[in-house]
């Protein structure tokens, strides 16, 4: 086992280093002459092929209008919320005071299980921003951090992200380029997110919220 072990990573050593490989025959995709409006469309069109729902706001008022909508409609009671550059503007915490929502963040927990025990077991719904959208996938990127706790994205069973129009883009590539952006802090990890958790595990069934939220709204900013 040790032998393999260090074969594999004498490999990955000796791999060349240089850029992320291009996809091949990328020019004829018609996404990538696509303006921001044309971008948002697709989106709207790819993610709905997923069952996930996409609403069109003007600004962060607008959004939590359309938050306040969405928890009356979901009635929803308990959500945890990241704290990201797109979602801590909107003050969620004292916004959810004066709606009867209980909104508690990843920093608001001291312990590990008791954060785990709240996305898993007793939030109804995880809020967070995205780094980016892309366009041809209907697809959401969002990059960990201190402000970005992976589990509030894919614990709850309801996922609502909040994206600003100004982060989309054609393809994966140019989302890989964004997070790989020269002088960047690369994340640890990032997540892609392409609709409602699906797995067909079970007899060949498919099945939505095994493995993540069963749900995903979308609300584009600007």
């Amino acid at each position: 086992m040790g032998n393999a072990r260090e074969e594999i990573l004498e490999k990955l050593r000796a791999a060349p280093k240089g850029d992320v490989p291009v996809r091949l025959h990328m020019s004829p995709l018609n996404e990538i002459g696509l303006d921001k409006e044309e971008m948002i469309t697709k989106f709207r069109e790819t993610l709905f092929l997923q069952t996930g729902v996409v609403h069109r706001v003007k600004d962060n008022r607008e959004a939590l209008d359309k938050l306040e909508e969405i928890v009356d409609t979901e009635n929803l009671k308990r959500v945890v919320a990241s704290t990201d550059d797109v979602v801590t503007p909107l003050d969620l915490p004292s916004w959810g005071e004066k709606k009867g929502v209980h909104i508690s963040r990843a920093q608001d927990f001291t312990d590990r299980d008791e954060f785990k025990d709240e996305v898993f077991a007793r939030a109804e719904a995880g809020i967070t921003g995205a780094d980016f959208a892309v366009a041809e996938s209907g697809t959401l990127g969002l990059a960990h951090d201190t402000d970005q706790a992976r589990l509030i994205s894919l614990a709850p069973i309801l996922h609502i992200a909040l994206v600003p129009a100004d982060r989309f883009v054609p393809v994966y590539e140019n989302a890989i380029d964004k997070v790989f952006k020269d002088g960047a802090a690369i994340p640890s990890q990032f997540t892609f997110i392409t609709g409602p958790s699906m797995t067909a595990d079970i007899q060949a069934t498919p099945f939505k919220g095994m493995h993540g939220p069963r749900r995903i709204i979308v609300i584009v900013i600007g």
